[in-house]
């Protein structure tokens, strides 16, 4: 099985407000970089929409490793918050609904088919590939013509 490295970040201007999303796949050394941008969102929405590409951009199931400074995304995916919100029809432990669900739903079926691990990186630090993906993040914001 292939292993994949997967950077990501997301931004926002305004929270909620425009948002842009960055990611860079790295396989044996080659890299791959995407972005995408949405008018009216949240910076959760495009912390997740960034694992959710890259690892949508693959083309068979592969390990993947995921880097992201999101406490959001790290943290329900290692602690298995997401997994729980779905198992109760996406009501969280203080019976509050989940946020985001539709995204959380796209992310926990990837990892069925891939093999992922979460990693949490300090975000605007001396990590390289966080600090691209969050250039990626911010270029991608659209902005009002």
């Amino acid at each position: 099985m292939k292993h994949i490295d997967l950077y990501t970040d997301g931004a926002c201007s305004g929270n909620p407000g425009p948002g842009g999303w960055g990611a860079i796949l790295i396989y044996e050394g080659i890299e791959k970089e995407m972005s995408g941008g949405c008018i009216d969102t949240t910076n959760n929405r495009m912390e997740l929409t960034a694992v959710i590409e890259g690892l949508n951009a693959l083309k068979m199931p592969c390990e993947v490793t995921v880097y992201s400074d999101s406490q959001y995304v790290i943290n329900a995916m290692t602690k298995g918050w997401a997994e729980s919100w779905r198992a109760k029809g996406w009501v969280k432990s203080d019976k509050k609904p989940a946020l985001n669900a539709d995204l959380w739903e796209k992310l926990l079926n990837l990892c069925e088919l891939h093999r992922v691990s979460f990693i949490w990186v300090r975000g605007h630090a001396d990590n390289e590939y966080n600090n691209r993906c969050d250039k990626l993040a911010v270029n991608a914001i659209p902005h009002e013509p």
